[in-house]
């Protein structure tokens, strides 16, 4: 995979202050949320840095990494299940164009995710999670956790956090030290500005 040990650490802890927010953004319950609108870069971000500087509510979280540019993405990975996503009855208004793709990869080394989705609003924030029910039930259920009684974040939970460039694609990649297994059903896509509304989720 050509990512050492180094990396791997630097990028699981580095996106707890981002998944943190996510989090406490209410993902996934019934009630609404949203963050406050605010200028967005239009290409995809690596860090937290160049994502607070269009993003309220970022602050503090200079140099953590949204997601890791420079891993061997899933779909190059020997053995990756590739999946592709489905729109959910959730996903906000003027998504219905949105589309993508999904890969998970397990090694020695660990588990590897990237996403990969078109059709997107340009600058737009978008917030990746595993899952631990498939699409169909409850649109893919609770966060996937490595410890049931673990933590919301990265390293015990897997997130992705990526901005839409200006044509409306976006893509992350993100790895973990530790293998899923059979236990991460699907993985699901979340606009940060409306994270209640699930996009679109995809099965593996």
């Amino acid at each position: 995979m050509n990512i050492n040990g180094s990396d791997r650490w630097r990028t699981a802890f580095a996106v707890v202050g981002f998944a943190a927010v996510g989090v406490l953004a209410g993902c996934g319950d019934d009630s609404s949320s949203s963050t406050d609108a605010a200028d967005t870069s239009t290409e995809p971000s690596a860090s937290a840095s160049a994502m607070s500087d269009g993003m309220d509510g970022m602050d503090g979280m200079d140099g953590m990494m949204m997601n890791d540019p420079s891993a061997t993405p899933a779909d190059q990975i020997d053995g990756a299940v590739e999946a592709p996503f489905a729109l959910l009855d959730t996903r906000p208004p003027g998504t219905d164009d949105a589309a993508g793709t999904a890969w998970l990869a397990q090694t020695d080394d660990g588990t590897t995710v990237t996403v990969t989705m078109t059709g997107l609003e340009p600058g737009a924030q978008y917030m990746g999670h595993l899952h631990a029910q498939e699409c169909a039930a409850d649109n893919g259920g609770p966060h996937f956790k490595f410890d049931e009684s673990g933590p919301e974040t990265p390293p015990n939970e897997v997130h992705l956090g990526f901005t839409a460039a200006a044509d409306g694609t976006g893509t992350a990649t993100v790895t973990n030290e530790q293998q899923v297994g059979d236990a991460a059903k699907s993985v699901v896509i979340h606009p940060m500005e409306t994270m209640d509304n699930r996009l679109a989720c995809a099965d593996f």
